[in-house]
């Protein structure tokens, strides 16, 4: 297998190589190293390349290779971490420059996870300031671009999670969603992201500050690959505020399972939010039209979701008033944030209200087991493009853009986002698949279903393999 055919293999097949002795760990290393060097400097993908640390564990792990029988699921598969979490001894900059020497001492639980799986980290990736952004041009460091057009966004705020994978700079890819920022780089960038459902995935060792809207993800080729990665991340911590019983069987095996005949509802509505445009829409009609020929029940109806209107984006944007950063470090918007954020008697009775309105989104689910939208309304948008818009009108852009991803937030529903094609500028379409309260695994079967009927693992951006 040549070097380039070896970036894009998906990961669980990476891991079977080092198994069979037929790559090293070292070798993947390398092969991803050397493709960070060429390309990152016009992706912006990574704020932080580990090199000398990964090639030190890829050596340690091919010496542990030549004499063990038993080894975890990803030994020796390289990955990367986004740069809103902690890696010990390497700087966590939030996407701000001011914190390039905030280097903590400890790892966070899911990277913790990730370790003991047996991956080996590559580095950091790119995201938006403090998350807050659906796009990733976080001021002082260069815009994360989409492999498939670099004029766009890879999407936002794991763009450079999304941009890494899809670009072949890692094998896979942990990120985190509080308002679609794991579905929508997805669907930007042609992958497969899973926003898993609250309490699924510790916060440990630190707190939530966000009333449980926003959860680490993954990021992978596959659907396989994205579930096995949140197999690895699940699970409970002494001290999490909410958990969920460990999945049984595993996330992984649910790929395996073909699903009963479900019941699917559809809409290419957020209302009262908006409409998606012609090619979101045709992404969700043909991938409805194949769950109707795969045997599947769809009816097209779609939840209430005014009643998170008003408080979700208060409880959101409350992040950079939480962080504990002064405001005039922050970029514009986040400072408009910041300052737009409430007291904690408004953000308690936003809180009030969500849960009120999440009660209301759930009880749909009891007569549906699947509802497929768009991740977003439009395409990706163009690097810079809302660059010199205000602070309020950039808010209502990314409203605009991004809303049918926040009321799985806000209700704490498992999301996924799978490819389903691509638009008129040859960019990765993506749906949203959301299911019923901790029912990860409906999602991952059906995904898996529709993975198997229309493949797109074959596909490749042209910008990084010619």
């Amino acid at each position: 297998m040549n070097q380039l055919d070896l970036a894009f293999t998906p990961a669980l097949e990476q891991a079977q190589l080092v198994r069979r002795r037929e790559v090293s760990p070292l070798d993947l290393v390398q092969v991803y190293l050397e493709r960070i060097q060429q390309l990152n400097p016009q992706l912006g993908s990574y704020f932080t390349v580990l090199a000398e640390q990964a090639i030190a564990d890829a050596r340690a792990k091919t010496e542990i290779l030549a004499s063990a029988s038993e080894l975890p699921l990803f030994f020796g598969v390289p990955i990367s971490i986004k740069d809103l979490n902690s890696l010990a001894g390497v700087p966590c900059t939030f996407g701000n420059p001011a914190l390039l020497n905030n280097i903590p001492n400890y790892d966070d639980g899911v990277v913790t996870r990730i370790k003991h799986a047996g991956f080996i980290i590559l580095g950091k990736t790119a995201t938006s300031e403090l998350g807050a952004y659906p796009y990733t041009e976080p001021r002082g460091f260069p815009p994360a671009r989409n492999p498939w057009n670099l004029e766009y966004t890879p999407g936002g705020s794991s763009g450079g999670a999304a941009a890494a994978v899809a670009a072949g700079l890692c094998a896979i890819a942990h990120g985190s969603d509080g308002g679609g920022s794991v579905r929508g780089p997805a669907a930007c960038c042609g992958l497969v992201g899973i926003k898993p459902s609250r309490g699924r995935v510790t916060h440990a060792p630190v707190g939530d500050r966000l009333n449980g809207i926003a959860t680490n993800g993954s990021l992978g080729r596959t659907v396989a690959d994205a579930a096995a990665l949140l197999d690895v991340m699940s699970g409970y911590v002494t001290g999490d505020p909410y958990w969920l019983p460990d999945p049984e069987p595993s996330f992984l095996a649910a790929t395996e399972v073909k699903p009963e005949r479900l019941r699917i509802a559809y809409s290419t509505k957020i209302l009262p939010m908006g409409e998606a445009d012609t090619n979101c829409e045709q992404g969700v009609l043909q991938t409805v039209k194949l769950l109707e020929q795969l045997g599947h029940i769809v009816e097209e109806k779609c939840p209430d979701f005014s009643g998170i209107v008003e408080p979700f984006p208060t409880v959101w944007q409350t992040a950079p008033a939480s962080s504990g950063l002064p405001p005039e470090i922050l970029q514009p918007f986040t400072r408009w944030l910041f300052e737009r954020s409430g007291s904690a008697g408004e953000y308690l009775q936003a809180v009030y209200q969500m849960q009120v309105a999440s009660r209301q989104i759930v009880a749909f689910f009891e007569s549906v087991d699947v509802l497929v939208l768009p991740v977003y309304l439009h395409s990706p948008i163009r690097i810079g493009e809302w660059a010199d818009l205000s602070p309020e009108e950039t808010f209502q852009k990314i409203i605009g853009w991004v809303a049918p991803c926040p009321p799985a937030n806000a209700t704490g529903q498992p999301a996924l986002s799978i490819p389903v094609g691509f638009d008129s500028n040859g960019l990765p379409i993506g749906v949203q698949l959301i299911g019923r309260p901790a029912a990860e695994a409906t999602l991952i079967s059906v995904a898996a279903q529709l993975e198997a009927a229309n493949p797109w693992i074959q596909h490749r951006p042209l910008s990084v393999t010619t």
